[in-house]
């Protein structure tokens, strides 16, 4: 029988510890770089956060069994009761009281039920709150993630672009744009990953849906990202491309006139009258 593939919190943290220091080498004291490490920092809380949320909470156990083992003798005590004390024929006890027994063991078992289902329930909401705030912190990085991709336009490389006053600072070439935007879709990969990591052991339907919500928006922020990518790679080889074919200017001092065949060539030509005579 095949293993149940999960994710693996720890293959996680070391994918973005090498992501971090990859960033740090080529954009150092970079925003990105700081971001990174805030990214890793969740990475790391979202192990211990996981295995909290798929754990049990053990008091409101305990509480349910205690709670489940007073309705089952609560049940049993009736039915003794019952079978044992009423005696119908000798009037013992009249219907009055019968109805009035019912009723009393009735409103006790509805009101330890009512608890039983409300600690059930307070199991599940406590996990879900926790879950949902650790994937609120996801979306919020992502969302600033793609707040640092987004003036890095890649018709910046065009030679014809002409920056004006307010136009953003930045030194990149087209080999380090093009590793900053990757480094912002991995980074987005990676959230996805988190977050899926909180209800692989919760199968919480409201706790599924933000989960989901998280992977489509990081989903559409790399397509935007992937789209910029590429427009950068066809300008760099149309660049590339335009310098091949583009041959090299000769200068004109270099290049011998022709001579021309109506005027011949003025070594051999005869001396004029004036140069004749002297």
């Amino acid at each position: 029988m095949p293993s149940k593939l999960i994710l693996s919190e720890r293959a996680i943290v070391e994918t973005v510890a090498a992501l971090h220091q990859r960033i740090s080498d080529r954009f150092p004291r970079s925003g990105l770089s700081d971001l990174c490490t805030q990214l890793l920092e969740v990475a790391e809380k979202s192990a211990v956060r996981a295995q909290g949320i798929g754990e049990s909470v053990w008091w409101i156990r305990i509480c349910g069994y205690v709670l489940a083992i007073m309705v089952m003798g609560l049940v049993g005590s009736m039915i003794w009761f019952v079978t044992h004390s009423v005696r119908f024929k000798d009037e013992a006890i009249g219907w009055t009281d019968l109805i009035g027994m019912f009723d009393a063991g009735g409103n006790t078992l509805i009101v330890l039920g009512a608890t039983l289902y409300f600690l059930t329930s307070l199991e599940i909401r406590i996990k879900r709150r926790r879950a949902l705030v650790a994937v609120h912190e996801l979306r919020s990085i992502a969302h600033v993630v793609d707040m640092h991709q987004l003036t890095k336009d890649p018709e910046r490389m065009l030679e014809r672009y002409r920056q004006t006053d307010h136009s953003p600072a930045e030194a990149m070439g087209p080999l380090e744009l093009n590793r900053y935007l990757d480094y912002c879709t991995e980074m987005l990969s990676l959230i996805g990953k988190i977050a899926a990591l909180y209800v692989q052991r919760f199968n919480d339907s409201a706790s599924v849906a933000a989960v989901s919500e998280v992977e489509q928006l990081t989903t559409g922020l790399s397509r935007k990202i992937w789209q910029k990518i590429v427009l950068l790679s066809e300008i760099t080889e149309f660049q590339t491309r335009h310098i091949r074919m583009d041959p090299p200017a000769t200068p004109s001092a270099v290049i011998d006139p022709e001579p021309d065949p109506d005027r011949g060539d003025e070594s051999q030509r005869p001396p004029d009258d004036g140069e004749s005579n002297l």
